[in-house]
């Protein structure tokens, strides 16, 4: 998949206005609403986003103090975001809004003007600054889906899904290895089809492949961002690499995710934050 970056940032931009709106018609009593991940409101899935937001900028600034904060953070155990969170709760609404808005928009103007191959530090392993981009658009992706879900507004298709199932396939070794197991040998063919009903699947991996992941392009974006568990969702997977990867998928760093129960199936877990 060729990178435009600059298709990356307006899909950023697009995900970001839209997530805005939203936000800016919330009630004092909608931003404590509970949303699907276990112990976060809606002022959580913000303040999250605000929070790595700077945290992204700082380390494309300024990577050493970005390490510095990033370990200090990290030496407290990996459960930080959750910290993260409950620190953040005596902010007001209207400050957490601002905050993002503003966190947001420097965020955009810095990836903008910084090289799309320049390198960065992370909370997990180094990224290009283009990987940053495409990472904040998933978060940005995800931690929205969470909100919509817990007001009911629905999501509309965004048009940086590609992006954000692209990451979910380059994570496949990340995935394992954060999970303390070995990368398979084995190739995933995945094909997933386009919001756009006449549009060209999406594919990656060898159409030969023996594992398979087949179905709609959101659906696997929800699973690799663990927002749904995969038994919740329209997806064929084919083959014991592809199950067992669909059970574990990460598309973000940090710690392996809790999981998420399947309504349909509990003994299947997918992830949570």
């Amino acid at each position: 998949m060729a990178l435009d970056y600059e298709a990356l940032l307006d899909d950023l931009d697009v995900e970001t206005v839209r997530l805005i709106v939203v936000l800016r018609g919330l009630t004092p009593d909608q931003w404590e609403i509970d949303t699907p991940a276990d112990g976060w409101a809606v002022r959580d899935q913000v303040s999250h986003l605000a929070f790595f937001d700077d945290a992204a900028r700082t380390a494309m600034e300024d990577p050493e103090r970005f390490r510095e904060e990033s370990a200090v953070l990290i030496a407290g155990g990996m459960d930080f975001p959750d910290r993260i969170a409950r620190d953040l709760r005596t902010m007001s609404h209207r400050d957490l809004i601002e905050w993002f808005v503003h966190s947001r928009s420097e965020l955009i103007k810095t990836l903008r003007r910084t090289a799309p191959k320049a390198r960065m530090p992370w909370y997990g392993p180094d990224m290009s600054v283009a990987s940053s981009a495409t990472a904040r658009l998933m978060e940005t992706w995800a931690h929205g889906r969470d909100i919509y879900d817990a007001l009911g507004v629905r999501h509309a298709s965004s048009p940086g899904l590609r992006s954000v199932a692209h990451l979910g396939v380059s994570t496949f070794a990340f995935a394992h290895q954060l999970n303390g197991l070995p990368v398979p040998d084995h190739a995933v063919r995945v094909a997933l089809q386009a919001p756009d009903p006449d549009a060209s699947a999406w594919t990656w991996g060898p159409a030969d492949a023996e594992n398979s992941v087949v179905g709609p392009a959101e659906d696997f974006v929800l699973v690799v961002t663990q927002r749904r568990n995969v038994a919740d969702t329209r997806l064929v997977v084919t083959g014991p690499v592809a199950r067992a990867w669909m059970g574990i998928a990460q598309a973000f760093a940090g710690a392996p995710g809790s999981g998420r129960p399947s309504l349909t199936a509990p003994s299947i877990t997918g992830g949570n934050r």
